[in-house]
């Protein structure tokens, strides 16, 4: 059970080291890109979530690298939202070059719910489960 979105992200200079390829690193910031756009098209993005009184900090990150991204490469972000009845989000990755359809890097990142007193929360926020019966309604 799962959602997608695929968003696209130019290659910046910035963002590759001396051999013209893109930092190890800076796949975590693609990542980053591809949740934010999910969480924006599916109404679970970070200031609605602060909103309503929580954090969702990383409390797991994987990464694969299998091949390079370059200076100029439009970089397509394949985020998966993972369907889980525990209190947390998982996200799966992948991200491929546009330019020559290489599949460059895998990954999963798993997020919790802290209160706004930094507690953790071992149940599901109201909200949460709301919104996972409105896209997950018949799973």
């Amino acid at each position: 059970m799962t959602l997608c979105i695929k968003t696209e992200e130019r290659i910046k200079f910035s963002e590759v080291d001396s051999m013209g390829i893109v930092w190890h690193g800076h796949y975590i910031r693609l990542f980053e890109e591809g949740r934010e756009q999910f969480g924006l098209k599916f109404g679970l993005d970070y200031l609605s979530v602060y909103e309503k009184g929580y954090f969702t900090p990383i409390i797991k990150t994987e990464i694969n690298h299998l091949a390079s991204l370059s200076y100029g490469d439009t970089a397509i972000i394949e985020t998966n939202f993972i369907f889980t009845k525990a209190a947390k989000m998982i996200f799966d990755y992948k991200i491929y070059s546009k330019n020559n359809k290489v599949l460059a890097t895998t990954g999963r990142t798993i997020q919790v719910f802290l209160n706004l007193d930094k507690q953790l929360q071992i149940t599901n926020p109201e909200y949460f489960d709301t919104w996972k019966t409105l896209h997950f309604k018949n799973d």
